[in-house]
């Protein structure tokens, strides 16, 4: 839990410095190039947080990290990250006001409140779901290799 803590606030981090120095106090980064740039950094810090966050779970194993651990551990950085994610955006949300939310591109077609959930749970829903093909991914190739001839189940 500790590893999942530790990588997936780092990922939180990066979103943090962006929202508050490009959105928030240079104002910019809310056109189509800044949504662009904004998705690549945090897809990026969330594939290296997770590749960092096995490869340390591996080392604490002895090198010797199974597939089904590897993904459990990238999918525990992802919560952590879509938790802290969501709850620093519900504190902006209340101190800033809607402005940030109301700056991304799609439809209002509802109530202020429900545009909000419907963002937080995209959020939380989409950085589980990317973590958990990130997390597939990175443990295919970080996991050991059983031989053909191993009896060992797993």
């Amino acid at each position: 839990m500790k590893l999942a803590l530790k990588y997936g606030l780092q990922i939180t981090f990066v979103v943090v410095l962006w929202i508050v120095i490009v959105r928030l106090w240079l104002g910019m980064g809310n056109g189509p190039q800044g949504q662009v740039i904004s998705g690549v950094l945090f897809n990026a810090a969330a594939i290296f947080a997770i590749f960092l966050g096995m490869r340390a779970r591996k080392q604490a194993l002895g090198g010797a990290l199974s597939f089904k651990e590897g993904v459990k551990t990238g999918m525990a950085i992802s919560l952590v990250y879509a938790i802290s994610a969501c709850l620093f955006f519900m504190i902006e949300y209340l101190v800033a006001g809607p402005k940030l939310l109301l700056s991304e591109a799609g439809p209002e077609t509802g109530a202020l409140w429900q545009v909000a959930v419907m963002a937080y749970a995209g959020l939380f829903l989409g950085s589980l779901l990317f973590g958990l093909i990130y997390s597939t991914l990175i443990a295919f190739f970080l996991a050991r290799r059983l031989g053909r001839d191993s009896t060992q189940i797993i």
